[in-house]
């Protein structure tokens, strides 16, 4: 397990370089001068160039990925070049519990309705559960987030003024404000994150509960609650649980749009600003922590399948 481990991090370790040096290089390949775009009307090639050189925008762009690698070492994820040049490390320090929160209670409501109604459509095959939950599986997917979220805004803060619309409240000033200003976007984020895994969980238990061994166990008088829960659902459950570990990284990335309609400062709102205004450090600071929760989620996935199933060794 330790080698495994180390094997993981290692591998976890390069992604997250190999992701960070593709940014950076495609950053500086997009068409435009992020500096002369800043000062506009405001600067002519003298105040252009000496901002450059103020930034270190004037040195090669091997030389800035050399600076830029070697201050990552130190944990020094450079400055904002807009505005006050704030650091980059403060504005995904500010922005990341943002995300993770909407991300975490979005995954929840998701599997708070994911699981039961995978189970329910598994165990009442072709019944009006069953069709009830594909016909919501279906609408799951076919909405998409940002739609979704609008639509949510209408009725909910608009016309029924029960939620606010925008903006945010940290979890440590008021636990219900946190909840009121979360749950509409959580709820559009995680939607299709319920569709998708209870049609998976559906599927899997129905291949489990065909097979040779639920037989058997059917045979030997265990009860229906002992075949489902001691039985049928842990071995349903590994290839769900790799679905649900790509899905919790993908919903990182759906609350890009998500943040955006809703006003959330979050790690999507300021990797779109950092984009918009081409603020190299800002994007490459993002991006780095985004690919940071792929990975994490990957590794977090491969180490519950020995949890779940002894059979599997991770050798």
């Amino acid at each position: 397990m330790t080698s495994y481990m180390l094997r993981r991090l290692i591998g976890s370790v390069i992604v997250m370089w190999a992701v960070a040096t593709l940014v950076f290089f495609m950053l500086r390949l997009v068409p435009g001068d992020p500096i002369a775009a800043m000062l506009a009307d405001a600067g002519g090639p003298d105040e252009i160039a000496a901002m450059k050189a103020q930034l270190g925008l004037d040195r090669s762009v091997f030389v800035q990925y050399g600076i830029w690698f070697a201050n990552m070492f130190q944990g020094d994820l450079g400055n904002s070049i807009y505005g006050s040049r704030v650091p980059v490390s403060q504005i995904i320090t500010e922005a990341f519990p943002r995300t993770i929160s909407l991300s975490l209670l979005a995954f929840f409501i998701a599997m708070v309705i994911a699981v039961p109604a995978g189970i329910l459509s598994a165990t009442r095959r072709n019944t009006m559960t069953d069709n009830t939950v594909s016909l919501f599986a279906f609408l799951g997917l076919s909405m998409p987030d940002f739609w979704l979220a609008i639509l949510l805004i209408i009725i909910f803060a608009a016309n029924l003024q029960w939620l606010p619309a925008i903006g945010y409240t940290p979890i440590d000033e008021s636990l219900w404000q946190w909840f009121r200003h979360l749950i509409l976007p959580a709820i559009a984020i995680g939607t299709a994150f319920s569709a998708i895994i209870a049609r998976m969980i559906r599927s899997s238990l129905l291949e489990v509960l065909n097979s040779d061994y639920m037989r058997t166990a059917r045979s030997k008088g265990l009860t229906p609650r002992m075949l489902m829960f001691g039985h049928a659902l842990p071995n349903a459950m590994i290839p769900v649980i790799t679905v649900i570990g790509i899905a919790f990284a993908l919903l990182i990335s759906g609350a890009v749009v998500v943040e955006n309609v809703f006003a959330i400062k979050g790690l999507g709102r300021v990797l779109i600003e950092g984009i918009l205004n081409r603020d190299y450090p800002v994007v490459q600071g993002a991006v780095l922590v985004v690919s940071a929760i792929f990975v994490f989620s990957n590794l977090i996935v491969d180490l519950l399948y020995g949890l779940i199933d002894p059979r599997i060794r991770l050798n």
